[in-house]
This record gives C-alpha cells, sequence and structure tokens, in this order.
C-alpha cells in the first residue's frame, strides 16, 4: 500500500454519533475501512480516521454542546461509477435523512443526486455522462 500524500483532510464533527457514522459510511463504499479510533472515557469519539474509496476522513465527537450542525453549504461529493452504485447510495444515505435534490438528470451528469443523511452529513451524487 503506498504511502498517504493526502495534505488536505475532511473532518468531521458529530455529537454523539461519530462511531455509528463511520461504520455507516464503510458500509457504504468499496475500499473503505476505519483506521483508527482513539475513544474518550465515556465512549465518545475522541478522533477517528476512516477512508471511503482510499479517500481519508477524520472525525470526532464534540465534547463541547454547541447549536450549530453540519449544513449543505459545504458537501461530501461522490463521483459515482455505475447506475447501480448511485441509486444504492442514494437510497441508503437518504434513508432516516432527507433529499436535497431528487436523482435525475443535469447537465454533465447521467445521474445526480443531492442528498442530507440521518447525521446531517450532505451528499451530492453524480454519475457523469459517457
Amino acid at each position: 500500500m503506498a504511502a498517504n500524500t493526502q495534505k488536505i483532510t475532511t473532518f468531521l464533527m458529530f455529537t454523539g454519533q461519530a462511531e455509528q457514522a463511520m461504520n455507516f459510511y464503510i458500509s457504504l463504499f468499496d475500499d473503505s475501512e476505519i483506521s483508527n479510533v482513539l475513544h474518550q472515557q465515556d465512549g465518545k469519539v475522541l478522533h477517528g480516521i476512516f477512508k471511503l474509496k482510499d479517500q481519508t476522513f477524520m472525525c470526532i465527537d464534540s465534547s463541547i454542546k454547541h447549536e450549530f450542525t453540519f449544513t449543505p453549504l459545504i458537501s461530501l461529493f461522490v463521483e459515482c461509477d455505475s447506475l447501480e452504485e448511485i441509486s444504492g447510495l442514494y437510497e441508503k444515505l437518504s434513508h432516516g435523512g432527507s433529499v436535497l435534490m431528487p436523482l435525475g438528470e443535469i447537465p454533465g451528469s447521467e445521474k445526480f443526486g443531492w442528498v442530507q443523511d440521518q447525521f446531517g452529513v450532505s451528499w451530492q451524487l453524480s454519475l457523469p455522462q459517457k
């Protein structure tokens, strides 16, 4: 396995669901794994590292109560390889969350959909036109 050359990593802050979110996400994407998790004394994630399609992400469970959460102003953009992949991801990521843009055709994409998952993370899913 090649050394990680990624210099900028997406960092997600949850409010108690970090481990559940990591497990959910790695169940959806090929070439995905939880690389490392450090837990706080209360069992929440102090620092987690996981990979989706060989892209590294980090996450924590915030130990501070705050009013903000995820917003669709920043989203994870996923370029899918097949109709089956985009349809499955759209269905699973929107379950328990919300649809921001229904799965359909847009210029440049055979299929495109935008969802917010059950944890509040926003995902843009694209199947590029061939």
